[in-house]
């Protein structure tokens, strides 16, 4: 059977501030003016979205389109985007509504506060087939702290470091505090309405997990998997490896579930794996790549960074039958070098403050982005994948 490159697409939330890394909000403005950007609650960060497309090359295009656009609008305000996940230079203290009108978002600022003011990236890959989806997001939200590992970028919050390699993971607020591994279709549709009746949720949309199934009519019309823990990953080919890895753990799923779906391949009951997973989350939240997490097949102890290497010498094969293997090789670099948060850190421990840290972020961003975009404004596409 023939199991083409999923259709995928991606929610990325940035914040935007000063060259000298101060954050200013303006996403209500931005938004009003930038066809395709939308607010957050907060106005310090805006979001835009990517259409669904399975191929990567395309991908990054339309990942660097929109902050094009975002970009040329700023610096007509002398204002510029932001690397990391949290208010890394302040003010946690106020929340600061787009739109002090919107009923949702006043409760939103009432019921959380400024934990929710965070940026970061969801990836939603398509699959339509309800059965793989279930077993997806079960595979997935086992997985997902390596995910996390691989994209922490967000160990700072007010000016200070916080001992966390993702504040961002440990501060947002996870709603219902406890999610299932759903065994199917129907146990989704039977959990969310529960919620609903509970008050757990306030609305379908109010399930704020590492992963979850997702569609335009949920619980019940589903057509992707939305993953949902990633720190903000301000290099585009680092996001496109990162997704990469998690299509290939798909691919293998879908070719043979018994071997990769927890439902079947665990040691573990379902209830068990739910545990186990949030507590990996958490331990990549506080080391990500050094955390030692437990392995979902036998909950063994293993630490992120070898689980991670072990799985990518495995996935090789098929990266190379699906030409991925291009996409898939800045996880590599990133594995020896480290993810942001870590370089970071180490910057800081040498005594650099954390605002010129951001600042030299947000410069490095920008170049990268400026750089991409002349490759693919050449041939050099056909390199990059």
């Amino acid at each position: 059977m023939s199991y083409p490159l999923l259709l995928k697409g991606f929610e990325v939330e940035l914040y935007t501030g000063r060259a000298d890394g101060t954050v200013v909000g303006c996403s209500a403005e931005a938004a009003e003016a930038l066809e395709g950007f939308v607010t957050e609650p907060d106005c310090r960060n805006l979001e835009y979205t990517t259409p669904p497309e399975a191929g990567y090359a395309a991908q990054l295009e339309l990942l660097l389109e929109p902050r094009r656009r975002l970009r040329c609008w700023l610096a007509d305000r002398e204002l510029t985007l932001l690397p990391g996940s949290t208010l890394s230079t302040g003010d946690s203290r106020r929340f600061e509504r787009s739109d002090p009108a919107n009923p949702y978002h006043a409760y939103i600022e009432a019921t959380y506060g400024t934990r929710v003011v965070t940026a970061s990236v969801h990836i939603n890959l398509g699959l339509t087939e309800m059965e793989a989806l279930f077993a997806a997001c079960r595979l997935v939200r086992c997985e997902a702290a390596l995910l996390l590992a691989l994209s922490a970028s967000s160990p700072f919050l007010d000016g200070v470091a916080t001992g966390a390699h993702s504040q961002r993971w440990l501060q947002f607020p996870l709603t219902p505090e406890q999610v299932p591994l759903f065994e199917s279709h129907q146990h989704y549709v039977r959990w969310v309405e529960e919620q609903l009746q509970l008050g757990t949720m306030q609305n379908v949309r109010h399930l704020w997990t590492s992963v979850r199934p997702n569609g335009d009519n949920r619980p019940h019309d589903l057509n992707r998997l939305e993953i949902r823990i990633c720190d903000l990953i301000a290099d585009p080919l680092q996001l496109l490896a990162i997704t990469a890895f998690a299509e290939l753990r798909i691919q293998q799923l879908l070719r043979d579930p018994q071997a990769h779906d927890p439902l079947h391949a665990s040691a573990l009951s379902l209830e068990q794996l739910a545990e186990l997973a949030d507590a990996n989350d958490r331990a990549a939240a506080r080391s990500s790549l050094d955390a030692e997490l437990r392995h979902w097949r036998h909950g063994e102890p293993l630490l992120a960074r070898q689980w991670l290497a072990t799985e990518l010498q495995a996935l090789a094969p098929l990266a190379q039958q699906l030409e991925l293997e291009r996409w898939l090789a800045p996880l590599h670099s990133l594995l020896q070098d480290g993810n942001q948060a870590q370089q970071w850190l180490s910057a800081h421990a040498a005594g650099a403050a954390v605002a010129p840290l951001i600042a030299a972020g947000a410069a490095a961003m920008a170049q990268r982005e400026g750089e991409l975009t002349a490759v693919l404004a050449t041939d050099g596409a056909a390199a990059l994948g």
